[in-house]
């Protein structure tokens, strides 16, 4: 009896992660109708940077206004340990074991600390986020530094390169 019990709970969760698995890669599909290709990151910055780089965990990048709404599209939905840098060029998040993400100066609309972002809510000082222009969608990237009291540094830097004011 033990055994079918074992059977009945391990195909009930084998049926969950399949489920979850289907959901992620249908999200994946419809995003990829609405989204362009994401910018390429240029070979080399070569700038000095307007701000010491800031370590710490990108959380996830999601549509403008939906926090919630996580972008599945290739590796950009998965959370990985980074590390941030600005220059005038734009906003580079060098995420550790997935692809860079790169935000043109150009396309940055705005910057603020949010409490949570892409399903996460962040206690303490949340998250650094910046929203940006991505074909004809505004996307929200998250990105929560080791020292979270840089933070208002990183948001006014990322609006001047767009002109924007605190």
């Amino acid at each position: 009896m033990r055994i079918i019990l074992t059977l009945i709970v391990l195909a009930i969760f084998i049926i969950f992660l399949l489920s979850m698995l289907r959901g992620w890669r249908q999200r994946q599909r419809r995003q990829e109708k609405v989204l362009a290709p994401f910018p390429v990151p240029p070979a080399a910055i070569g700038e000095p940077e307007l701000l010491p780089e800031l370590t710490g965990m990108y959380f996830g990048t999601t549509f403008a206004g939906n926090w919630q709404d996580r972008i599945a599209v290739g590796d950009i939905g998965h959370r990985a340990e980074a590390t941030l840098h600005a220059t005038s060029q734009g906003v580079l998040v060098d995420r550790v074991g997935s692809s860079p993400l790169w935000i043109p100066a150009a396309l940055i609309k705005d910057s603020r600390v949010s409490p949570g972002l892409a399903n996460k809510v962040i206690p303490g000082k949340g998250l650094l986020v910046i929203t940006w222009q991505h074909g004809d969608q505004l996307l929200d990237t998250g990105f929560r530094g080791d020292d979270g009291d840089v933070y208002e540094q990183w948001v006014t830097t990322t609006r001047n390169l767009k002109g924007l004011k605190k």
